[in-house]
């Protein structure tokens, strides 16, 4: 079916606001009744390979090129071909490394008579499939944009889930005592939209969480409500609600609309890193071409990630209500968190699910820190409507806040049990297939930090 009126503000949002971005498939084709939805999006003229293929990939991008666009043949009687230029000269194909990775080459590619797309289509029969790959768009809120717009509550709701919910919710293990269940002493990374300013200042839950600043409009302003507005904010507050002591910082990686090419994030990612966590969590997620995985990230966990032990990294399942995978949900080194209802019996209608969705957490309807302010909608039918008035707080739905649920749960048992992220992630996992869901598979609960599969059961 043609792409619905709501993908089709966010996707056509990003490519206006997203320099050099490009969708498949494209606008062109968005009513076409064969076409279901937006697959992916990409930024047009770029190819990404790894630096031990990058010459082959060269040599077989100028041979498609050459055959695509042969050179001019010229008139013996209009005189000589020019020789300044080399009328058949060689296309150039400018590459680089990718800032922050270790053996990610960036291609230009231009072309008048052939695409990026079918360019790619041929090298995956020349030199191999997947050995050249889009650079993709990513999106804090996966399919996009999160599941919903934000939701105004009045003045003084308090957040759900609860804070501090984890210290109250199992009772100890064969009844031997055990220190807090708080995450005091465990370091979250949160890569998102950055922190905004005063964030404690009415969500004391938030009190001591550093960031990037997340330069949201204010209050006092009237605004176009942003699908990344505020988001990195409500995602640390709902891992605070979890784990009230734990140590979080918020490194702001996208500065469109809360979309950015995969190659954008490598300094982000090393940034993060930096702080040393025991949990690195993404916000973020991409569909891509032929489902491959992202070549950034592959070069960021082959050299970096895969060294670091006992590091647990979450990311979001994505919100296209759909099997199919997302990255970097889709990595085997990374737990993928899909989203409960808000009933928390079933899946919330938007989360993507299957095998490779590693635990289900509520991630409808949470409540959270928002930044105060007015603003406008963006989605149809509700876009250019009365504005909404935020007071600090808001209903937010997305699989990008079931994923700091189950990050929140993990740092909760740490500091009470004293296993590292990797043995508490496990642990958890366990106790989630204990009580899974018929049809749905692994869920966890707030509240079950500190329980055990074995022994400590609801």
């Amino acid at each position: 079916m043609p792409v619905s009126a709501k993908e089709r503000a966010q996707a056509d949002l990003v490519l206006t606001r997203l320099p050099g971005a490009a969708a498949y498939p494209e606008p062109g084709k968005w009513d076409d009744d064969d076409v279901d939805g937006v697959d992916y999006l990409y930024r047009k003229d770029t190819i990404l390979t790894r630096e031990p293929d990058a010459d082959r990939v060269v040599d077989a991008i100028i041979r498609i090129l050459r055959e695509a666009e042969p050179p001019p043949v010229y008139d013996d009687a209009a005189g000589p071909p020019p020789t300044s230029g080399q009328a058949d000269r060689e296309p150039r194909i400018p590459r680089e490394l990718v800032p922050g990775t270790r053996s990610v080459i960036s291609l230009t590619v231009e072309s008048a008579r052939i695409s990026l797309l079918d360019i790619l289509d041929r090298l995956d029969r020349d030199v191999g499939d997947g050995v050249a790959r889009l650079d993709h768009v990513v999106y804090v809120c996966p399919n996009i944009c999160a599941a919903t717009e934000p939701i105004v509550v009045p003045p003084g709701t308090d957040p759900v889930p609860p804070p501090g919910l984890n210290a109250c919710g199992c009772r100890p293990c064969h009844g031997l005592p055990r220190p807090e269940c708080d995450g005091d002493g465990v370091f979250i990374s949160i890569v998102d939209t950055g922190l905004i300013d005063d964030a404690a200042v009415g969500h004391p839950w938030l009190a001591g969480v550093g960031g990037t600043t997340d330069p949201v409009p204010g209050a006092g302003t009237t605004s176009t409500i942003g699908y990344d507005t505020g988001h990195g904010t409500f995602v640390a507050g709902v891992a605070r609600c979890m784990a009230p002591k734990v140590s979080a910082y918020v490194e702001r990686a996208f500065d469109y609309v809360g979309a950015n090419f995969e190659t954008k994030l490598p300094p982000a990612l090393n940034d993060a890193l930096s702080h040393n966590p025991d949990i690195l969590e993404f916000t973020f997620c991409a569909t891509t071409r032929a489902d491959v995985s992202l070549t950034t990230f592959d070069d960021f966990f082959e050299n970096r990630i895969r060294y670091i032990k006992g590091l647990v990294v979450l990311a979001p399942a994505g919100n296209d209500g759909k099997r199919r995978r997302t990255w970097p949900a889709a990595y085997p080194e990374v737990i993928s968190v899909g989203a409960l209802s808000a009933s928390w019996r079933d899946r919330a209608w938007f989360s993507n699910y299957g095998k490779w969705v590693d635990v289900f957490a509520p991630g409808e309807d949470l409540i959270n820190a928002f930044p105060a302010g007015t603003y406008v909608c963006m989605e149809p039918p509700a876009s250019g409507g009365a504005p909404r008035v935020f007071e600090g707080m808001a209903k937010w739905s997305g699989t990008s806040f079931s994923t700091p649920v189950v990050a929140g749960l993990i740092a909760a048992r740490m500091s009470s049990t004293g296993e590292n992220a990797r043995q508490a992630a496990d642990a958890l996992l366990r106790l989630a297939w204990s009580q899974a869901v018929p049809g749905l598979g692994a869920v966890l609960y707030p509240g079950q930090a500190c329980c055990e599969a074995d022994c400590c059961r609801h």
